[in-house]
Formats: C-alpha cells, sequence, structure tokens
C-alpha cells in the first residue's frame, strides 16, 4: 500500500527512529507521539529530510491521556486516514527496586501493557470497521517465562503477547494484520549498563527485520531470530529445576 498513514508510539526510541528511515517514502504521512517535544522535533526535522515523507508530532504522556478513542480520532482527522501503527513504548524498570517499591512495580506494568492496550482498543475497532490496517508492537522474549531477574516486566511482556494473539485471531478475517515483535537484547537507552551481552543486536538491525516481517505478512518474530532457539530451551526446563535457577 502507497502513502500509508502512521502513527508511530515512543517515537524517540532509537528502535522506532531506524524502524521510520526503512519504510518511510515521499507520500507517507506520520504522526510522532513521544513525551520528550524537543527530542520529538528533532526527530521529525531528520526523519522529514531522510525520508520525505509528511511529518507531524503530539508530544505527550500516553500514561496520562484521558480519552484514548478521542486522541486516536484527532490524530487520524489530521493525518487524513490511518492504517498503520506502530508501538516502541515500554519501561525496563528495575525489578529489585519493583520488589519493594509498589509504584515501579504498577509503574512497568502500565507502560508495558495496560497503557498501549488502551489505545489499541480504539485502533483495533477503527481498523476492523475499514477493514485493513497493520499493528506492530514491540513485545520482548522475557514474556516467554518468568525468571526472578525480571518476572514484572516478563509478566507484562506475557500479557502483551497473548493480547496481541488474541487481537490477530480477530482481526486477520477481515485484513488486519497484527504483528507481535518479540525482542532479545537489543543496543537502546532501556539496556544501557544492564548487560555486556553479544547477545546484543542493533536497532538499525531490528528495524530491517520488523520491515521485512511487515511486509512478509508475519505475525510473530524473534529478533534475532536465535531468541526463538533460546527460548525453546529455557521453556523446556521442567518448573522443579527451573525454579532452582538463577535466571
Amino acid at each position: 500500500m502507497s502513502n500509508k498513514k502512521w502513527i508511530i508510539f515512543g517515537a524517540t526510541s532509537f528502535i522506532a527512529v531506524s524502524f521510520m528511515r526503512t519504510i518511510l517514502k515521499k507520500g507517507d504521512v506520520v504522526c510522532l507521539v513521544a513525551r520528550d517535544a524537543a527530542e520529538l522535533a528533532n526527530v521529525a526535522a531528520d526523519i522529514h529530510i531522510r525520508t520525505q515523507a509528511s511529518v507531524m508530532t503530539r508530544s505527550c504522556d500516553l500514561m496520562k491521556v484521558d480519552d484514548a478513542q478521542e486522541f486516536i480520532n484527532a490524530i487520524a482527522h489530521e493525518l487524513g486516514g490511518l492504517d498503520s501503527v506502530f508501538f516502541a513504548t515500554g519501561e525496563l524498570g528495575d525489578q529489585t527496586q519493583a520488589r519493594t517499591d509498589i509504584e515501579w512495580h504498577n509503574k512497568i506494568i502500565v507502560s508495558n501493557f495496560n497503557g498501549i492496550c488502551q489505545f489499541l482498543h480504539p485502533i483495533a475497532n477503527r481498523f476492523e470497521q475499514q477493514r485493513n490496517g497493520c499493528i506492530i508492537v514491540l513485545s520482548s522474549v522475557a514474556g516467554d517465562r518468568g525468571r526472578q531477574s525480571n518476572y514484572v516486566y516478563g509478566a507484562a511482556k506475557a500479557a502483551m503477547s497473548a493480547y496481541l494473539q488474541g487481537l490477530r485471531n480477530r482481526l486477520d478475517r477481515v485484513g488486519v494484520q497484527v504483528l507481535t515483535v518479540k525482542l532479545g537484547y537489543t543496543d537502546t537507552r532501556m539496556i544501557y549498563g544492564k548487560t555486556n551481552s553479544k547477545l546484543t543486536a542493533s536497532p538499525q538491525f531490528v528495524a530491517q527485520a520488523i520491515a521485512a516481517a511487515m511486509d512478509n505478512g508475519s505475525d510473530v518474530i524473534y529478533v534475532p531470530r536465535f531468541w526463538q532457539l533460546i527460548m525453546l530451551i529455557i521453556c523446556s526446563i521442567p518448573e522443579r529445576i527451573f525454579k532452582k535457577l538463577s535466571l
């Protein structure tokens, strides 16, 4: 489909920026949504220059939007329609702090699940009615099995993946693609100082994999692909053994 109309949530994230540089082209219209107005303006200028897409911005905290339906409707009106959305939002948080701080605990869950779902609800209804559309959401391999090191984040991502699976089952019959992206370690601000893993992928690599999956009509992808095998092995460990491991 040419001349797509996009909303990119979490538009200042490294992955979102790389994805936009990969897929946007002249004639596309995109609304970039993020909290930091100054950084958002810089990203918008960069994207317009690189892709010649028509770019508008909306600076806001998604957790503080009172009416997601009105929010989506207003942007769709400005765009002249809506057929594609990309969610690169979320908060890894600190599992150790989340054990004792209920506010931090809840923030991780809300930012990675509840906050996204409140927007997916009106978007899904809109796409179902118009019988086309593309929904792409960044989830995580952390949701494949709960581990003591990040089970709050993992639980939110598991819920997100299950929600998307149900949404895909509902919307596939009307021509709407729902793509779940299960990320492994990616070189972003989210994991700065948290891992030196050689398994870490670049935002550019991730963006290209997502773009290819979108074009191929894929449903679920692991990025990089080797994480699918890693998680298959981890998920195959019997619970009586797994619960004694330090992961």
